[in-house]
């Protein structure tokens, strides 16, 4: 009989135990990701450490947005995080995120650097910048100046269709319309000193070979160059170059984001949210700086000393929204002009 009466307190212990178990299931966030995954483990580990919420990164290399229109409804994806305002606006675009309106997020991100509706938010930047050789009696350039007869023969830029230099393009066409950018981008392709190919750093690296004076790359890649993380000879080329940060005419210096937002069909809402919103926390935006040499969103929080040493950043204040509604333009008139080729 004593058995008998220890059966219902022992199932209730085990109805009990089964319910917080599961509670502490709820606690988690999925985050489909195409950022490199060891860039923002430091600060997913610090914000489980912090919220006890765990967070189940699937990296994602391509193909996010038709990943996660197949998994319609049943998608488990919570955040989606990507690289360039042009792919977190076609997330939205096809119906693949919700709104979230956070007093924190929109606090801590300036208007022009996040969706007006909530749809998705910056989380760093990275500015497009001049590189230039190191002799050359410059210390300030504006973007226009990229098409300048100074320069014949004299720059190197990676593809015009990379997203990077579409952007940028499709920010000179909200300040001179379509007709001053195919100039412009005539210009520059007179300019080339070897085809529009390969990588912002081979841009500093063929100006330490002499093969150009100026480029066109991103502020990030000068840190991850001079800090010894892209191993001994990319010291060299980080080294012989000084970075100028351009800006338009009556302008900013363009930038570019790593962003995030919350899936539609997000099984745990409230967790994304909060994940957001850490990620533009003080502590995480630091984190951000260190991680990748990215510039913080978040007013006020400190640079790395490597990308600070560039001079200050004085953003353009153009919505990234406005910006995006130009990209297709200057795709077509990057092939217009061919120059690539």
């Amino acid at each position: 009989m004593p058995l008998f009466r220890k059966r219902p307190a022992a199932l209730a212990a085990g109805l009990l135990a089964a319910a917080l178990s599961a509670s502490v299931a709820a606690e988690e966030v999925n985050l489909y990701t195409t950022r490199e995954p060891g860039l923002i483990q430091p600060l997913l580990d610090a914000f489980t450490q912090e919220t006890g919420i765990k967070v189940n990164s699937i990296f994602v290399r391509d193909g996010l947005a038709e990943r996660v229109a197949a998994e319609g409804t049943r998608s488990p994806a919570d955040v989606l995080m990507t690289v360039d305002f042009g792919n977190l606006i076609d997330l939205v675009e096809k119906g693949l995120t919700q709104p979230v309106e956070s007093a924190v997020l929109n606090e801590a991100i300036p208007s022009h650097l996040r969706d007006e509706n909530g749809h998705w938010y910056a989380l760093s930047m990275r500015a497009r910048v001049v590189y230039a050789a190191k002799d050359l009696p410059i210390e300030t350039f504006n973007y226009e100046q990229l098409d300048d007869a100074e320069w014949r023969g004299k720059l190197c830029i990676r593809s015009g269709q990379h997203p990077y230099n579409t952007a940028l393009i499709a920010a000179h066409i909200v300040y001179h319309g379509e007709d001053a950018t195919r100039a412009w981008l005539e210009g520059m392709k007179r300019n080339l000193a070897r085809a529009a190919t390969g990588g912002d750093r081979d841009v500093a690296r063929d100006i330490m070979g002499g093969i150009c004076d100026i480029g066109v790359g991103n502020s990030y890649y000068v840190g991850l160059m001079r800090s010894g993380r892209g191993g001994p000879e990319q010291v060299k080329w980080g080294e012989a170059i000084k970075v100028i940060l351009p800006t338009f005419e009556n302008g900013g210096t363009h930038v570019n984001i790593s962003g995030a937002a919350v899936a539609r069909h997000s099984p745990n809402r409230e967790q994304a949210v909060r994940l957001l919103e850490y990620l533009v926390s003080d502590a995480a935006q630091k984190l951000y700086a260190e991680a990748n040499f990215e510039y913080p969103v978040k007013p006020g929080v400190e640079v790395d000393p490597l990308i600070a040493a560039l001079g200050e950043l004085t953003v353009d204040s153009t919505p990234l929204v406005e910006i995006a509604r130009h990209r297709d333009a200057a795709s077509r008139l990057v092939d217009r002009v061919r120059f690539d080729q």
